[in-house]
Formats: C-alpha cells, structure tokens, sequence
C-alpha cells in the first residue's frame, strides 16, 4: 500500500481521472480499455496470460473505430505492464476484470488493495460475485465498488455500481458519465446485480421451451428480437406496462392485466440441464446461424448496438432527462 495515510475525504476531492489500469485483458478488460483510450484516458494494463497484449492491440483497432473516437492501437495512452503492481501502482482508477470466481476475485482485489496508491478507486466488474465476500481480504473495502457493464461496455451504456463508500460511488459514476456511460447505483447487495438477474430469468424460460419442445432456437430468438426486445430498447418494464395500462396507466395495468401474468408465473418452468438439452441448444444455434461466422454476428451486433445507443442518446437529450440521476 501506498505510504500514504487512507482518507475517503481526500480521494473524493482529487482531480478529474486520467489515469487507469485495466486488470485482466479479456473479452470485458479489452472492451474497457478501448472505451478508456477512445475518451482519451492513459491505460495501464495487465493480464498474466502469454499473448494478450497483441490481442488487446488488435481489438482496441477494431473497436474504437465502431465507438467513433478511433485510437491506433500503437498509442502511448496505452502502456504494456507485465507485473501487476506497475500496473495499478500509479493508478488513480483501477477496472478489475478477472475470472469470475469468489475465490480467485477475493485474492486478486486484495493484491490490487496493497499495491495502488491509498486514494485510487477500485471496480471490479463481476457479473455474480457478491460484494461484500470478494473484498473480505482487503485493508480498504471502501474504496472497491462493483462497476459490472453489460457486454462489450466499449458500445453498451449501462454501468451497475455498488459500493463502496458514497465518495467512491460519486467518483465512479461521475467518470462513467464522462465516458458515455449510463452508471445506475444499486441500493443493496443481489447476486447477479439487476440486469443479469433480468436477462438470468428469460434465459431460463427460453431453455425450457425448448427443451418442452414450445418453439425452435431460431423462433424463440425472433420472438424476443422482433416483440418485447424493440420495446424494452426504447424502455424497461415498468414503463412498458405503464403504457399497456391505456389512458389510466399503470394501475389500470396492475388491477385488470396484472392477473394474466400471475397465471403465467404459474406455469413457467425450471428447465433439465441435462445432456440433451445442451445438445438441442448447440444445434439450434448452428441452424440459426447458417453461414454467418461469429465474426459475422459480431460485425452485425456492434454496428446495430452503435446505432440503438445514438437514437437513446438523442431521446434522453430531448426530453431533458426529467428524471435526473439515477
């Protein structure tokens, strides 16, 4: 740890962040840092894995072109560290992205603790960890928060924070606003934050329809794309049945439609990961895709993510976002 005594107050009036480290230089680590270079942030980065520099190079050339800001992946914002501690020794801000385990977090954030400065703010962008258990380890939990994005953070707006002290959340939400991104802070701790708790629920039912032998892999894909996901882009679900409501909005909703849901809670399912199942799902995929590649996929899911978060952003600029801060 820095020699520097540990002061909340002193971290929270320190200058706006130019400088991050990104630990952990994955499919999340990449996005990060090509989202931190594209808005002109220095980046530390590090990763113990033998070749994901030239990865981390080569996304980053792709990437910040789609974001619209493009860095060339040879920048001198971008630093190559090959020890953690020169990573996040000098760090102001540190993005964790290790593998998704309590136990490898726990150890991995408590090393990151000791080695960056006392005032550096730490996130870690577990999808499932719990808070509280991966920062036991750490002589400063306070200053770790969860900051988990919703994939690839390079294109996708939404931040999950949990803190942390309220100087760390403040000083996180108010960096991830600077870069474009729509920070929402949780009000207490869940597994699996909001929106994977969400998505964890359709994705169990989608299962057990196929599984039930309800609909194909590529008909259950549609009826997402082509029915509630265009409305759940434009907004969430409260809103949406607050519409659904007609004139008398949502407790017109909740008094006469809320029933049918209710009855629909009853009969949803808990599918069998058996082998079966799993292979139905490799199938079904491989027949949706056809000769489109991943990289096809890739290419189509970035360009229409670039074009969905630009038509948000010019709504939220229109109507003044009346409904403040989240």
């Amino acid at each position: 740890m820095n020699s520097k005594e540990f002061h909340g107050e002193g971290a929270a009036g320190m200058s706006d962040i130019n400088r991050v480290a990104v630990v952990g230089c994955g499919t999340i680590g990449m996005s990060w840092a090509s989202l931190f270079l594209a808005h002109g942030l220095d980046v530390q980065a590090y990763d113990p894995v033998p070749g994901r520099e030239a990865s981390l190079r080569n996304f980053i050339a792709a990437a910040t072109t789609s974001i619209g800001r493009p860095v060339p992946a040879d920048t001198a914002a971008l630093r190559w560290c090959s020890e953690l501690g020169d990573a996040v020794g000098t760090a102001q801000f540190v993005q964790e992205n290790g593998p998704d385990a309590e136990d490898a977090k726990r150890t991995l954030l408590a090393a990151i603790d000791r080695l960056t400065p006392a005032d550096g703010i730490i996130a870690t962008s577990t999808s499932s960890q719990l808070r509280s258990a991966i920062t036991a380890e750490c002589e400063h939990p306070d200053r770790h928060i969860v900051a988990h994005p919703f994939n690839p953070p390079h294109l996708v707006p939404l931040v999950e924070i949990l803190g942390g002290a309220d100087w760390a959340v403040e000083r996180a939400t108010t960096l991830y606003r600077r870069l474009g991104r729509h920070p929402i802070v949780m009000r207490r701790e869940m597994r699996g934050h909001i929106a994977n708790r969400l998505t964890s629920a359709l994705w169990r039912e989608a299962l057990f329809i196929l599984q039930e032998g309800g609909a194909s892999v590529a008909d259950i894909d549609d009826a997402v794309r082509y029915g509630p996901g265009l409305r759940w882009a434009i907004m969430g679900p409260y809103l949406t049945y607050h519409l659904a409501g007609g004139p008398d909005g949502i407790g017109h909703f909740l008094d006469h439609l809320l029933p049918g849901h209710v009855k629909r809670w009853a009969d949803l399912g808990t599918p069998v990961l058996d082998t079966d199942l799993k292979a139905r799902i490799v199938q079904g995929v491989l027949d949706a895709l056809g000769e489109r590649s991943i990289a096809d996929c890739t290419r189509e899911r970035d360009a229409m993510l670039v074009a969905l978060a630009s038509l948000g952003a010019t709504t939220d600029e229109r109507r003044g976002d009346a409904r403040g801060d989240s």
